[in-house]
């Protein structure tokens, strides 16, 4: 019963680790479209490809390992065309630094491992030191997003923490840490756990600050040095569509506080008709004179025009 558990459990592991490695295939395709790599970097990947053929090397060592040597047989793949793919579109600095590292990490390290492994090492130890490395990277792979989890806390910005990768991480790190406890495998147990409790972690920040956040806009700017070279950073601003929006309220409110002020009693074309009336006078003052004053006609006029603008 036991074992048919743990297969399922496997399989289920299988799957959602597959879904997790082929997450970058969108970004991977838009450089290959772009034919550059642009600001992505490569050193996630490249450690990934380490822990995944080291994590391959101990399914082929652990009797029963199969659904190990599957999973991050899958992995290696995919990480081994994401970093290939670094070296052909990557400009020429770069591609030097990314061989370097390759070289070190993934020819290097990994062949040490290995050969170490094989050659010195009897059947017994052989499984122990290798579980030991594989558990050591994992727990420094899960590790990894705590920069990010910080960057969440100072800024209250969910911005850098995706929830997609998160939430994959979390479920990856569950399912393997149940297929560790059927399986009685410490060390696949201990980084997975130590994995979950962190991609927890995670999600409760995303649920904390989710609301919180801005809405940002990312842009390039070019910015040119002193040497006449110019560089391309990017940029980003805040969102103030709420202050625009509280904006109009306050411009709303004048116009309706404008509209509830009661309407003049007298009529403006009056007044200003007896305004350019006064200007016209001369400068000796007014004279009291019959052509000077208002008729009776003109006054019964302008009495009904006052009676007629009342409110």
């Amino acid at each position: 019963m036991d074992s048919s558990l743990s297969f399922i459990i496997g399989i289920i592991g299988n799957v959602v680790s597959i879904l997790v490695f082929a997450s970058p295939v969108t970004t991977f395709w838009k450089v290959v479209k772009k034919k550059s790599t642009e600001n992505y970097k490569v050193v996630p990947y490249i450690t990934t490809l380490l822990c995944t053929s080291l994590w391959t090397f101990y399914g082929l060592l652990k009797p029963g390992g199969l659904l190990i040597l599957t999973v991050n047989g899958a992995g290696a793949i995919f990480q081994f065309i994401y970093v290939t793919l670094f070296l052909l579109y990557s400009p020429q600095d770069k591609k030097v630094k990314t061989a370097k590292l390759v070289a070190i990490l993934d020819i290097g390290f990994l062949g040490s491992v290995i050969a170490v492994t094989l050659l010195l090492l009897d059947t017994k130890l052989q499984l122990i030191f290798t579980g030991i490395i594989c558990a050591v990277l994992t727990i420094a792979m899960y590790a990894s997003p705590l920069a990010a989890m910080r960057t969440v806390i100072k800024t209250k910005n969910v911005e850098y923490m995706p929830f997609l990768v998160s939430f994959f991480l979390f479920i990856n790190a569950g399912v393997w840490s149940v297929y560790s406890l059927l399986e009685d495998d410490f060390f696949i147990g201990v980084p997975n756990a130590i994995g979950f409790v962190l991609g927890s972690a995670q999600l409760i920040l995303y649920t904390i600050y989710k609301n919180k956040s801005k809405l940002k806009v990312q842009k390039q700017v070019k910015i040119s040095k002193a040497d006449g070279s110019i560089i391309e950073v990017s940029a980003y601003e805040e969102d103030d569509r709420d202050h625009h929006e509280e904006e109009k309220r306050l411009k709303d409110r004048k116009l309706n506080k404008n509209r509830s002020l009661p309407r003049p009693a007298v009529n403006r074309l009056y007044s200003s008709n007896k305004l350019m009336r006064t200007l016209s006078w001369g400068p000796y003052g007014v004279q009291y004179s019959s052509s000077n004053l208002p008729q009776e006609d003109d006054v019964e006029i302008e009495n009904e025009e006052i009676i007629h603008d009342l409110p």
